[in-house]
């Protein structure tokens, strides 16, 4: 589905990420690791093509995407929730959901359409209230839903269950899960959560100082390797 080689990106002259590879097949779920400040957000970034400047290669489904701008990589299939969420917090549920449509090609299809108020009912409750009235926890599942409606190939979750109230966690979770497991969307996931890490991915990339420095099943994703790379 996705896959990266010799991957390198800055911010102005300064190098942030240093020959990043790595390989997602379709339909499954990589957990991205490491300390804050790695590189994990720079690399959502780099594959959207949102850092200063990039070399290397990125290619979804087998076409290059590394010379395209951004929307058309949306086009391609590539959906966002970024950290921190990012909606628009005076438009209204249905504006921000509507934002999501934008980056279908063609008329586009509605194949998540009906989905995304299957998963998160609350929004089709709030679908008049402005974005920023809602709660954290909503505020997430309307990031998802609208990453949802660009009919994504594979989706890019950066700490989706940060600062959300613990009984809302759960069900950005569980969520998460059903988009990859019956519904087979490719997902890549940064979170801080080892456990839920572990219960959803097939696989693992932890980060240090731009580099990925470990990787493989998330079978093999050991605490000795965790306290090695990850503790404070």
């Amino acid at each position: 589905m996705l896959e990266i080689k010799n991957l390198e990106a800055y911010y102005g002259n300064s190098r942030a990420l240093q020959g990043i590879n790595l390989k997602i097949e379709t339909g499954k779920f990589m957990a991205v690791l490491g300390r804050n400040g790695v590189g994990k957000t720079t690399l959502f970034k780099a594959i959207l093509g949102l850092m200063d400047r990039c070399g290397g290669e990125i290619a979804l489904g087998g076409d290059r995407l590394d010379q395209m701008p951004t929307y058309k990589r949306a086009h391609a299939g590539i959906g966002y929730v970024p950290q921190g969420r990012g909606i628009i917090p005076t438009f209204t549920v249905r504006e921000n959901l509507k934002m999501g449509t934008f980056a279908r090609t063609g008329n586009g299809s509605k194949t998540y359409d009906d989905l995304v108020f299957e998963i998160f009912p609350v929004l089709r409750e709030f679908l008049d209230r402005q974005g920023g009235n809602l709660s954290g926890g909503q505020q997430q599942q309307l990031a998802i839903g609208r990453a949802l409606l660009t009919n994504p190939k594979i989706i890019l979750l950066d700490e989706p269950t940060e600062g959300i109230q613990p009984n809302i966690v759960e069900q950005i979770e569980q969520a998460i899960m059903t988009l990859n497991k019956v519904h087979g969307i490719t997902i890549i996931l940064v979170e801080q959560d080892i456990d839920f890490a572990r219960r959803a991915s097939d696989s693992f990339v932890i980060m240090e100082k731009g580099r990925v420095v470990a990787e493989g099943p998330i079978k093999s994703l050991t605490d000795n390797l965790m306290h090695k790379h990850m503790a404070v």
